[in-house]
């Protein structure tokens, strides 16, 4: 079938909107009409470079990461689904992982589908049923897809393991972002984090993702929630969220967190940033109590790999560094748990979506995103 996607074909090259052929699901995979798509800044980094494998390595290892179907926060509807497929069915609402489940692996089998083996090839870009594509341009050259998904387009083909059956009466735009930044976000703060009653959470960046770990700590019943952002109007939308105090900078945040917590520092840190920077590892464990941890959940360059640590604070003062992918959440869990969470009126998801765009206005919708004028934006078909 004909349908269009916004493709890009090159680092730095803007989003190119265009007709391509879809084929239809093969086994285990399932074809979707898509309600639309989040803007989530991962799908950035590729244009920027900052998740480019390095030409050398690409080469060697035969990956091909350009050009790419971008999007993986998608919600819609099946439309078909291919042989031996058996948790949806044709006219199903659902929900996309961008991290896929195969449930059959050791890290599904002991609970964190998040880590999922089949997560590996995510960077491949192909169908991970037989990694071959489903996309092809109007040229017909193969097209790779972001995080097995490719949701920015009107309709995609994607593996079982990335389809979550929800709810008919979830509004499917609003499900679309749980399938990843407010997953990760809230699972950052409750899972990876593990923010108790009474805590005091530092939330490094309000993003997509970090204003979700900002209600998962005010969920969780933290005392104290920190919101530190550099965007003035983010910091009072933050307070909306659950945050009780705000920062402009993350050595203002030291200073506060010193002065309300009387000098025992924060409990929990989240770094949820749009572009991870190395120097923000050291500030982030100086305000960090002791036996405190602070949790990675940011997007790094590829090349970014020295980090600075005062290693006799981190024995001495027992804290702890962690990363999480997905907020260590596991998706056919906690998906439909969050929304039925939004459902009951506990989780804001109406508040976070602040622009929506057509599909041909994605580069106007990550403008926004870099001046600062949007949480999240999104994409309506």
């Amino acid at each position: 079938m004909k349908t269009r996607a916004a493709i890009l074909w090159g680092q730095g090259q803007d989003w190119s909107v265009e007709e391509i052929e879809l084929d239809p699901p093969k086994t285990g995979e399932v074809l979707i009409k898509l309600v639309g798509s989040g803007l989530c800044h991962s799908d950035e980094h590729l244009r920027t470079g900052d998740l480019t494998v390095p030409a050398d390595v690409a080469q060697a290892l035969s990956i091909h990461q350009y050009p790419v179907i971008g999007g993986h926060e998608g919600a819609g509807e099946v439309v078909e689904v291919g042989p031996g497929v058996t948790s949806v069915k044709p006219g199903d609402h659902v929900a996309l992982s961008f991290m896929p489940a195969c449930g059959k692996c050791p890290s599904c089998n002991s609970g964190r589908t998040n880590l999922c083996d089949v997560g590996a090839f995510l960077g491949l870009g192909m169908q991970p049923t037989d990694f071959t594509a489903r996309h092809h341009s109007g040229a017909g050259q193969d097209l790779q897809i972001s995080c097995f998904l490719g949701t920015f387009g009107e309709y995609t083909v994607a593996s079982e393991m990335s389809v979550i059956k929800i709810d008919d009466d979830i509004p499917l735009e609003k499900a679309a972002v749980v399938g990843c930044g407010v997953t990760t976000g809230w699972g950052s703060a409750v899972y990876a984090a593990g923010v108790k009653a009474g805590d005091t959470a530092v939330i490094v960046g309000t993003g997509g993702i970090g204003m979700n770990a900002v209600q998962g700590a005010a969920m969780m019943g933290a005392e104290n929630v920190i919101a530190v952002e550099t965007v003035d109007w983010k910091r009072e939308k933050a307070r909306e969220f659950g945050a009780t105090h705000t920062a402009a900078s993350i050595e203002e945040a030291v200073q506060l967190v010193g002065e309300i917590t009387r000098g025992r520092l924060a409990d929990k840190v989240v770094i949820s940033v749009g572009v991870a920077d190395a120097d923000l590892i050291a500030p982030a464990m100086s305000m960090t109590a002791k036996g405190g941890r602070v949790v990675h959940t940011a997007v790094a360059p590829l090349a970014q790999t020295e980090v600075k640590l005062d290693l006799t604070e981190l024995t001495f003062w027992q804290r702890e560094l962690v990363g999480t992918v997905f907020g260590s959440a596991n998706p056919r869990y906690d998906i439909p748990r969050l929304l039925a969470l939004y459902k009951a009126g506990k989780l804001k998801l109406d508040e976070l979506v602040t622009n929506e765009y057509k599909l041909d206005d994605i580069n106007r919708g990550y403008d926004d995103m870099y001046n600062g004028t949007n949480i999240r934006g999104f994409l309506r078909y």
